[in-house]
């Protein structure tokens, strides 16, 4: 196994954030990156500018709303396939998956759900189901996986600040844990949880009511990463610091670094 830098992050607005992303970029230089909620048709996706980050691309958009990408330092993404099976009346760009490097890379922006209950909440589950179908197929493939991005789910209370001003929010209600811990229980492994397994650990804090400066956070930016993969975690943290930049996402990087060995536990 090639060691590797694996980072998700929710840009919220690649046009306006470019600089914020490419600043982070020349900063903590990871090698493969899934990107979220570009808010960007395709001819607005800043290619020229990620390549001469030393970034390939591959990317898709939607304009104002959703969107994905995937990035590989000094290489180039093979695209693999767009969107989910199952879910192919989908006009939303949820997903994308690609071989990077070794590692084969799903790349989602899941539904956020709210609000619930209603069609929101209902087009959530029925996405989250085809996830979880093809995931099932991605764990047995034998290949290194990880499925990389904002879930829009906080997976227990320990992943959130308080848990009572959410509970009517899609990202907690049961259905959208048990979602979640169906993957689990296919055999991925949560890579930040699994390494800080009581620690609370926010990728997200929300722009209203100072939640950034009270550390009021949620944890719903998830790297998953199948038995292939799994043996090589070796680190796993939070970029911070980038939610604190001006003009800043309402979401942090969050990555994990894969080492040549297998590491012992």
């Amino acid at each position: 196994m090639k060691a590797l830098k694996i980072a998700t992050f929710n840009i919220n607005g690649i046009r306006s954030r470019l600089p914020a992303l490419l600043a982070w970029l020349a900063r903590e230089q990871p090698d493969i990156v899934c990107l979220q909620e570009l808010k960007a048709a395709d001819q607005q996706f800043p290619r020229e500018a990620l390549e001469a980050a030393g970034y390939g691309c591959l990317y898709q958009g939607q304009p104002s709303w959703n969107g994905v990408a995937i990035l590989a330092r000094d290489s180039e993404p093979l695209e693999v396939r767009r969107g989910l099976p199952g879910m192919e009346d989908d006009q939303q760009s949820r997903y994308l998956e690609a071989a990077v490097q070794g590692v084969l890379v799903g790349c989602l922006y899941l539904p956020n759900g709210n609000p619930q209950p209603g069609p929101k909440f209902e087009y959530k589950l029925r996405w989250f189901e085809c996830l979880i179908k093809h995931a099932q197929a991605l764990h047995g493939s034998s290949h290194p996986t990880v499925l990389a991005g904002d879930f829009n789910v906080v997976p227990t209370d320990l992943d959130i600040y308080n848990p009572r001003s959410w509970l009517k929010d899609a990202l907690l209600q049961p259905e959208s844990r048990a979602c979640f811990e169906q993957l689990l229980a296919q055999g991925w492994v949560d890579a930040v949880r699994h390494l800080y397994p009581e620690q609370r650990i926010y990728t997200f804090w929300d722009y209203f009511r100072n939640h950034w400066a009270r550390n009021a956070g949620l944890r719903i930016d998830h790297l998953l990463l199948n038995p292939d993969l799994a043996p090589y975690l070796k680190r796993a943290g939070v970029d911070a610091w980038v939610r604190n930049e001006a003009k800043a996402s309402d979401h942090a990087p969050v990555w994990i670094e894969l080492g040549r060995r297998r590491q012992q536990r």
